[in-house]
This record gives structure tokens, C-alpha cells and sequence, in this order.
């Protein structure tokens, strides 16, 4: 029976859950910031069909929102309830109103793309720290046609955010209240609108692979442009003789994953370990449900994923965390995609396990997995923001359950298929890693994504080098 040693990682206290044997105590984690709007409200003349009763609004929402951040590439889209106009103007909106409608993740380097060179650094800085977010708001049916927006242009606003306050630790409310719309259609100048903008810190973890997730590399933790060892990776291929036993990729023969899966359309047996640097195993994640191409198609189907199991030590032996399936989208505007559902697995006592992520991925472009619970415990503009946890607040375990997950879990980029991919990046919110183990689970489920993509590869095309035959057989 092994001895699983539980390190501290990367923070100088000692943690109640975990032996205090720091790793990385000197790296910090890396600034971000989050920024939130919702809680939105329209009052203005906004003409529409008439409904079936008279005097009756065809829709509770018949207008939408446009919501972005000057210079940074995400973009949200919201519906927007219309509210009568003899609401009363001092009043916030009804509760049914109140629902966050998006959120920003900024990085220090998208702040600087913002404008500010080093607020991060000091209150002395000479950068503004100052981003511009724009709200666009739209009467009519959501979407576009012949692509151009169906919406007709009701007014915009542009209000602008100090993120300097946000980046030193504190919540900070930009705008709570009715605003005028100001120049834009026709009425736009009765059109007010009622909005929320919050900004906290979001600092986070961030670690970098070496190398491919199958050539079983090192995993570093990045902090500004110092880059230090965590974790080692590695990958194996299960024995397909039905003896249970585990082979290196170095004594693979060629037989036992590559012609299987010319024959049988099937590809099943690969796992990745992630070391400490100590060399003990410290989460794994293994290919529990073989990726099998769908009968009379060479694709791995939403019907019949294949599935990772993400586990971490305890109790001198492996325990179950989470879940992940995927398959390959097909049809629709999904149909160059990697599909992929995650669940979080509680204790067996507990029940089953409770799906915390679920979407797609561009196969052809790559994209970023993501575990992001910010609106899952509750509208939360609706109450003051938390300030991310001391060490020792959040213990986790093999008996952890869904409610240890708030705000921004998790996200790891993901290249697009091919014979040469990129390296993926992880990163993990601070208030979710008091322990090695913790880290390392998030490292095991980003590599079970990473090689997820070429596990739903189409079985037509031939899988990238480091998955191939000849790289098993060196």
C-alpha cells in the first residue's frame, strides 16, 4: 500500500487538509481580474406586434444586449426584459429581472492591450488602468439575417472601468442604476437602461506543458516571465491482451493500439499520470470508455462517447474526482466540433455525479475548455462579491461534492487537430488549490481534453505523430 504524502503547494501557510511541504511556496499566482454585468432593464416605447390580448406584450423579452470590453475579443449577447414605462425611475427592476447577463476574465496582458502598462505593479503607476465597456441594446428578434444584426438599434452606452481598485484585492461597483441610453434611433432618447458592473480580483494559477501531453512532459507554473518545475507527465498505452496490465509507450507493439484501431475503428487504453516532483503520483487520468467510431461512420458520436476518468490518490490507492466525456458534433453549425460534458464525482455515498461543464470546441481553430460557476450559485450581483479564500477555508478530498466548485473553477486551451498541436495552458482559480493533489487533478483533466481531440479524431484520418505507431514503438 502506497503512502500518499500530501504537499502544500504554492502558498507559505500551512493548510489544515494538507501536510505543509511547500513546492513552490515562492511562485505567486497570477493576476486577473473578473468583471460582471447584469441585472438588466429596459423602459422605452419599443413597437412590436400586437399580441393575441390586447394590451399585452407579445414577449417579457423583446430586446436583446450586446456586451464587450473595448479591444477584447469576447463578446456576450443577452435578452433584456422591457419594463413599463411609468415604472418608477428610483426603483430598481423586479427580482425576475435580476440575472447576470456576461462576464470578463481579464489577464494582466489583456490589460495592458487595454491600455494600462503596470497598474498591477503600484497606486504610483502611470498606466490609467482604465477599459471602456459598451453595451449596444436591440429591439426585435435575436440573431442575424444574411449577416446583419435582425435587432433594430435602440441606444448604446460606453461606461468606463478603473480596474486598478479591482487588481489590489478590492470589489468594486462601477455602476448600479438607470442610465440614458443617449444618441441613437428613433425614441432612443426615452429609452433608459438599467444595468450592474462589478470588478474583483480573480487571481489564478497558471501552468504551462512542455511538451505534448502523450511525450510525457514537464508541466511548469508561470508567474509574470519566471517559469518553474511542478509536475512531470506520463503518458501510457493499456496492454490490449486483456492481461490488465500497463505498458510504457517505449514497449507498445505495434499491434496492440494502431491495428486495433485500423481494425476495429476504435481507439482505448491511454492514460496520462502526473508526478510531483518527487516522483509520487499525484492524479491520473485514464481512458475508461474506449472512443469507438459509430456503426457506418468513421466518427465517435454523441450517442456513444468515449470517456476519461480523473482521479487522485487516497487512502493508499486511487479515488474517483470527475468524469469527462467526449465525442465528435456532427450537423449543424457544430459539425467541425469536439463535444465534451464534464461531472464532478462525489462521494459513492453521495449519489452520482453532477455535470459542472458542458459545450464544444472548433476542432479546425481549438478553443479553451472551460468550468466557469459564477452564475450557477445565484445571480452574483446580487450580493457583495467574495474575496478569493485563505488557505485551509476549502478542504478537498475524495469526499468532496459540487459545492466546493464557485465562481471560476478551471480553463485550459485547446489546439486545433492536427500532426502539430500546441501546448496546452492551464489555468485554476487560487480559491480551488490548497494541496499538490488539487493542482495536479485540473493538469490530469486538461490533458484528458488535449487528447481528447485526437481520440475523436475521424477514424479516415490518420492520428498525429506522438499517437502513432513508430513514437510508441522509441
Amino acid at each position: 500500500m502506497y503512502h500518499w504524502r500530501r504537499d502544500y503547494i504554492f502558498r507559505g501557510s500551512r493548510s489544515r487538509s494538507c501536510d505543509a511541504v511547500s513546492i513552490s511556496s515562492s511562485m505567486d499566482p497570477c493576476p486577473f481580474v473578473r468583471v460582471l454585468v447584469g441585472n438588466l432593464a429596459l423602459k422605452a416605447p419599443v413597437a412590436t406586434r400586437p399580441a393575441s390580448g390586447a394590451g399585452v406584450h407579445p414577449s417579457a423579452y423583446p430586446c436583446f444586449a450586446t456586451v464587450r470590453i473595448d479591444k477584447h475579443p469576447s463578446r456576450h449577447t443577452s435578452p433584456v426584459p422591457l419594463l413599463p414605462l411609468d415604472h418608477d425611475a428610483d426603483a430598481p427592476p423586479p427580482a425576475a429581472a435580476a440575472f447576470l447577463a456576461a462576464g470578463f476574465h481579464l489577464s494582466k496582458a489583456d490589460i495592458d492591450r487595454l491600455g494600462s502598462k503596470s497598474f498591477f505593479s503600484s497606486a504610483s503607476t502611470s498606466g490609467t488602468g482604465i477599459a471602456n465597456l459598451k453595451v449596444a441594446i436591440y429591439a426585435g428578434r435575436w440573431g442575424t439575417t444574411c449577416g446583419m444584426r435582425a435587432g433594430r438599434l435602440l441606444g448604446k452606452i460606453s461606461l468606463p472601468l478603473d480596474l486598478r481598485a479591482a487588481a489590489e484585492g478590492r470589489a468594486v461597483v462601477f455602476h448600479s442604476g438607470w442610465v440614458g441610453l443617449g444618441k441613437g434611433a428613433t425614441a432612443a432618447s426615452k429609452a433608459q437602461l438599467y444595468l450592474t458592473v462589478k470588478a474583483e480580483a480573480d487571481p489564478r494559477f497558471v501552468f504551462e506543458y512542455g511538451g505534448e501531453p502523450d511525450r510525457s512532459p514537464q508541466v511548469f507554473q508561470v508567474q509574470g516571465n519566471r517559469r518553474q518545475p511542478v509536475f512531470t507527465c506520463s503518458f501510457s498505452c493499456r496492454h490490449q491482451s486483456g492481461d490488465g496490465n500497463w505498458r510504457s509507450r517505449s514497449m507498445q507493439s505495434e499491434t496492440s493500439c494502431s491495428e486495433r484501431e485500423r481494425l476495429g475503428k476504435e481507439r482505448k487504453g491511454w492514460s496520462v499520470t502526473v508526478h510531483d516532483l518527487s516522483g509520487s503520483p499525484v492524479a491520473l487520468a485514464s481512458m475508461v470508455t474506449p472512443f469507438v467510431a459509430s456503426p457506418g461512420t468513421d466518427r465517435v458520436s454523441r450517442s456513444n462517447p468515449g470517456a476519461w476518468l480523473i482521479l487522485r490518490p487516497g487512502d493508499g490507492t486511487w479515488q474517483p474526482w470527475g468524469r469527462l466525456e467526449a465525442w465528435r458534433e456532427r450537423g449543424g453549425t457544430s459539425s467541425d466540433s469536439l463535444g465534451y460534458r464534464f461531472e464532478l464525482l462525489p462521494d459513492v455515498a453521495a449519489g452520482p455525479g453532477v455535470s459542472i461543464a458542458e459545450s464544444t470546441i472548433s476542432a479546425s481553430k481549438g478553443g479553451k475548455f472551460a468550468i466557469d460557476l459564477t452564475g450557477a450559485g445565484g445571480n452574483p450581483l446580487a450580493r457583495t462579491l467574495p474575496s478569493p479564500r485563505r488557505s485551509g477555508e476549502l478542504q478537498r478530498g475524495a469526499t468532496a461534492t459540487p459545492s466546493c466548485y464557485r465562481g471560476f473553477v478551471m480553463s485550459s486551451t485547446v489546439a486545433p487537430e492536427g500532426r502539430s498541436r500546441g501546448l496546452p495552458t492551464v489555468e485554476v482559480g487560487v480559491q480551488h488549490v490548497t494541496c499538490t493533489e488539487d493542482a495536479a487533478a485540473f493538469v490530469a483533466l486538461s490533458a484528458a481534453v488535449d487528447l481528447s481531440m485526437d481520440a475523436c479524431r475521424l477514424f479516415s484520418s490518420k492520428l498525429r505523430r506522438g499517437l502513432s505507431s513508430s513514437s510508441l514503438l522509441r
